[in-house]
């Protein structure tokens, strides 16, 4: 062990000892506030009502009471469990074995704190990603019983996806869990004996609609075959997957070149000690993140995405919510969306299938806040909104360009079977180089064309391109950039 590793362990212990005896002082105060709570609800409680719910393991219906609005004493109990330790009475996590072929053998990712699950957790955090803080606000104003277990019938996968030997290399994958659509089937035994196992990835098929492909059908740029483009409206029809994000912290450690017990500790303490267990438990080695996951859609028959025989078109959208929803034209992002899907299109079309990958990691993984005060220093510094500055501003408000770190997106290509990409929508080199350092191979870079690129967005494409972005076209020099500006505010007329 080096000398840095004993001093991050001896951190580490001095952590764990003082989270033990702030417990205990929290525990008695909040044991004092409880028995003052329960006696004085005691004195005006009236019964609740009970309301009729139906057993995810059989239809016998049940009656479950609905706890009192802020009667914490009803939802918990007394005492205030703030982590837990290895080799602690009554804790037996479940066996999880990451990258293990057999998923019986691998084990469930069980994050339920449920009366049968709590003692045998074998994840760090909570099911539903960031939508975990809504499911406790919906649990203490007594909407949501606090053991309400889902009915998992009919929601089997629409589509099939995997299992593919990517799954089995504990390396490939290490930011999701690649049977976490499958966990209810999978799982059932389990399931029905009492554990608490969710899934964290939801599969299904839609239509959808867009002005934008409707008038690529009038333009006579979209054929209607009645089974990708479905009609005159331009629907399409899309198979699709929901992924929450689920991090094996060995794999996510050494990806990004780190310790596990760097990354552990800087979990903790740059999100105000979220998650006490990411410190005193180093035996559960699984994380789930309360932050936004990943929708992919699929144009054309799912089942060609891991065959290396049929062309596959890729984009790899990052959410911009400012464009990609509202039409903003400060940047490129919705116009680039909707040539990745015009592509997928053609592609899946032409006999092959296309494939759009979107992560919720608005403003590059800044935040729309941050983005938004971007947008004014850009507006508002001297010369006006130009492009040699374009990312000084981001850097001098956040402190850095860009948080997405890539090096996590390959694995939902990995996911998804992927071995290969013939045509990728995308001009970052961050993401081409995360992907080829992944093992899957890039054959053609496509740049966004000239004439969808609005006015006000050439501040950002043309700053981008001169920072090494991918172009097919001219690379602006200082002088040049200099003289790209964005529109004034006195520009926009309210």
């Amino acid at each position: 062990m080096t000398v840095p590793d004993e001093q991050v362990l001896q951190q580490l212990l001095a952590t764990v000892e003082g989270l033990r005896t702030d417990q205990q002082h929290l525990s008695a105060q909040v044991e004092q506030m409880i028995h003052h709570s329960t006696t004085e609800e005691n004195k005006v409680a009236t019964p609740s009502s009970p309301t009729s719910c139906v057993s995810p393991v059989s239809t016998t219906a049940k009656t479950v009471s609905k706890p009192a609005a802020n009667s914490s004493a009803s939802l918990y109990p007394q005492r205030v469990i703030l982590t837990s330790y290895p080799h602690q009475h009554g804790i037996h996590p479940i066996n999880l074995d990451w990258g293990n072929e057999d998923p019986k053998e691998r084990g469930p990712v069980v994050a339920s704190r449920h009366a049968d699950s709590i003692k045998k957790r074998n994840a760090i955090g909570a099911y539903g990603g960031s939508y975990c803080v809504y499911r406790a606000l919906a649990v203490a104003i007594g909407d949501l019983p606090s053991d309400h277990r889902p009915n998992f019938d009919m929601t089997e996968p629409a589509f099939k996806i995997g299992p593919h030997a990517s799954w089995f290399d504990p390396t490939k994958i290490v930011s999701l869990d690649p049977w976490g659509h499958m966990a209810p089937q999978v799982y059932k035994d389990e399931y029905e004996n009492g554990l608490d196992v969710r899934p964290t990835i939801a599969v299904t098929k839609a239509h959808m609609t867009m002005a934008e492909m409707e008038n690529l059908v009038k333009q006579g740029q979209l054929k209607v075959d009645g089974k990708i483009v479905v009609n005159d409206r331009g629907d399409l029809a899309v198979s699709k997957a929901a992924v929450e994000p689920v991090w094996y912290l060995p794999g996510v450690a050494d990806r990004f070149g780190i310790d596990e017990g760097l990354l552990r500790r800087a979990l903790f303490e740059d999100t105000g000690g979220m998650y006490p267990e990411l410190i005193t438990r180093p035996d559960l080695k699984v994380f789930l993140p309360p932050i936004g996951g990943i929708s992919v859609y699929v144009f054309g028959n799912p089942t060609y995405i891991s065959d290396p025989e049929k062309k596959l078109t890729l984009r790899v959208h990052d959410e911009c919510n400012g464009s990609d929803v509202f039409g903003s034209d400060i940047c490129t992002c919705r116009p680039y969306l909707i040539y990745g899907i015009e592509e997928c299109v053609k592609q899946a079309q032409e006999g092959g299938v296309g494939v759009i990958v979107y992560f919720r990691k608005e403003g590059r993984a800044l935040g729309e806040v941050t983005k938004y005060l971007v947008y004014n220093a850009r507006k508002r510094q001297a010369g006006g909104d130009t492009a040699d500055h374009y990312f000084l501003r981001t850097e001098c408000i956040a402190g850095v360009k860009d948080m997405r770190f890539q090096a996590l997106m390959p694995d939902v290509l990995h996911w998804l079977g992927i071995q290969k990409i013939d045509r990728m929508m995308s001009m970052s080199n961050m993401k081409h180089d995360a992907i080829v350092g992944a093992g899957i191979p890039i054959i053609e870079r496509v740049p966004i064309p000239e004439e969808m690129i609005p006015e006000d967005s050439r501040v950002e494409i043309d700053a981008k391109i001169a920072s090494g972005y991918f172009t097919t076209g001219e690379v602006m020099n200082e002088q040049q950039l200099q003289e790209v500006k964005g529109r004034d505010w006195e520009d926009i007329e309210h």
